[in-house]
């Protein structure tokens, strides 16, 4: 128990903090948290080939899109009713911007920017202890993801004298549909070291109400982190991630006019490599119980089902604050 109470109060003993559900607490104990996350994408790609937004066109759609930011506010709460089961509840409050470019005829705008924002899908899990010795770790993951995000936001696309339109399918909050949230985390720490793996995957149930159902999402992380000192530690993390197509489609978006809303382009599967620091506030410090984390990174291999816009950088900042 002292080894274990030892390694839950170091900054190694906490994963990057781009990965979620990676611990328990002690029976009692509540944690808030906040991670604000930015993704950044400029260019399409089809396959492993980046394509000119000229390539987009000869394709035949009438509008590309050449960039996009997300930005993520995550709010959550963590409580452990037992010391082998934590609870945990997110809340994600999401901005997207997209830029275009179109051919320009027919009063259509050049260049146009799309925007929507609002609260995402909200997601509520366990995280169960399966076993535990002085060196490694086995957590279960189980969940589910509430259609609480919005598939309905509307815009002002090309042609601005159309009004405002179905928004495609990158720019909606959410999936609209229940989503089942499994996974399994390995955790280990030795000394200073500290490493650990984690598969996970996000299973949709049905179709929404727009007559379709993202597909499914398939995702692994390996990381280890060295201890600088009790209170910081310093991490590497390869993370994978695979996505479907979707089935059905919305039919008040056209797949024909831009790639984003074409159902059959949206799947792919991409590998990140991304470094972190943890800062933490130690038994002994007015800080304690507090977790500073960043982690920031990009890809080094992805295959989109395109044209698809690439992603280009990716970055998690978190504080928690445990008691």
């Amino acid at each position: 128990q002292a080894l274990s109470h030892h390694h839950a109060s170091t900054a190694s003993s906490h994963a990057p903090i781009g990965v979620m559900g990676e611990h328990v607490h002690k029976a009692g104990e509540w944690m808030l948290g906040y991670r604000f996350k930015n993704m950044y994408m400029n260019g399409n790609r089809d396959g492993n080939s980046r394509l000119k937004t000229s390539d987009v066109f000869a394709r035949g759609y009438m509008v590309a899109p050449t960039s996009m930011k997300m930005e993520m506010h995550l709010f959550s709460l963590m409580h452990a009713p037992s010391d082998d089961v934590t609870l945990m509840a997110m809340v994600p409050y999401i901005q997207k911007s997209m830029k275009h470019k179109s051919r320009g005829v027919m009063g259509m705008r050049r260049r146009f920017t799309t925007r929507t924002r609002g609260i995402g899908d909200v997601k509520l899990s366990a995280i169960v202890k399966v076993c535990e010795n002085e060196i490694h770790q086995l957590l279960l993951n189980g969940g589910i993801s509430l259609p609480t995000g919005s598939i309905s936001k509307k815009g002002h696309l090309a042609n601005a004298a159309m009004g405002r339109m179905r928004l495609p399918y990158p720019m909606q909050l959410g999936s609209g549909t229940f989503d089942l949230l499994p996974g399994v985390t390995y955790l280990g720490h030795d000394d200073a070291l500290g490493w650990g793996a984690q598969a996970r995957a996000v299973a949709r149930l049905g179709e929404n109400r727009k007559d379709y159902q993202l597909g499914n999402e398939y995702g692994a992380s390996v990381w280890c982190s060295y201890e600088c000192a009790a209170w910081m530690s310093t991490s590497v993390r390869l993370d994978g991630q695979l996505w479907r197509n979707i089935d059905g489609f919305d039919s008040d978006v056209s797949a024909r006019a831009v790639p984003t809303g074409d159902p059959h382009l949206r799947g792919g599967h991409r590998v990140d490599l991304l470094f972190g620091i943890n800062l933490f506030g130690t038994d002994d410090t007015p800080v304690k119980g507090h977790r500073l984390a960043i982690e920031a990174g990009a890809p080094v291999y992805q295959h989109l089902d395109g044209p698809q816009l690439e992603t280009d950088l990716i970055a998690t900042i978190g504080w928690q604050y445990a008691f």
